[in-house]
């Protein structure tokens, strides 16, 4: 089953990480907000990275601060569309769909809380 982790990195400024297993590369994003359920968090599209990621914590090479494990778990992908993508996301302080896509000229990442019983088949 593909993971997921959101890391908290200080460089350039204070953000959060979204990364999400895919093809044997993290999917990425910049969240400029702290994500929570039901709001709308700006969001960037971030450059795939390594699944070391998944397990690091510590500092970035070049010179680029540092990353801390803010949530992880495991993932669904529901779709993965240009300009959007849906995961159902299973960690200890995010859990539910979460939606990544374009609004206007940006990206926003959008969380709703899991239904009890919900599961992806259905």
């Amino acid at each position: 089953m593909p993971r997921f982790v959101i890391l908290t990195h200080d460089w350039p400024h204070p953000h959060w990480d979204f990364l999400a297993e895919a093809g044997g590369v993290l999917r990425a994003w910049r969240l400029l907000a702290e994500p929570v359920v039901g709001a709308d968090v700006p969001a960037e599209p971030n450059v795939p990275h390594r699944l070391f990621y998944l397990d690091y914590e510590g500092p970035v090479s070049g010179g680029r601060g540092r990353v801390t494990r803010w949530d992880a778990g495991t993932c669904d992908w529901l779709a993965d569309d240009p300009g959007r993508a849906d995961l159902h996301l299973r960690g200890a302080k995010v859990a539910g769909r979460a939606t990544i896509g374009r609004v206007g000229a940006g990206w926003v990442f959008h969380l709703r809380a899991s239904r009890p019983g919900w599961s992806p088949e259905g």
